[in-house]
């Protein structure tokens, strides 16, 4: 039987922090920035974790 494949794109969107969680970018970036307020650009360019809900699921992408 073949390897498993992890997905690429998760790989390229995903990063694994050394005590295992999963960081991810904000989504809301990429244009329609006029009627955003300053405050709100300013926080979307802060990374954050992934849910431990979807953990296990982006886990599965990455490590499969």
């Amino acid at each position: 039987m073949p390897k498993m494949k992890s997905n690429r794109g998760a790989m390229k969107r995903f990063k694994v922090t050394g005590s295992g969680r999963i960081k991810r970018h904000k989504a809301g970036k990429s244009h329609i920035l006029t009627k955003k307020n300053r405050k709100t650009k300013r926080n979307l360019r802060s990374s954050t974790l992934v849910a431990v809900a979807d953990e296990h699921r982006v886990n599965k992408m990455l490590l499969a």
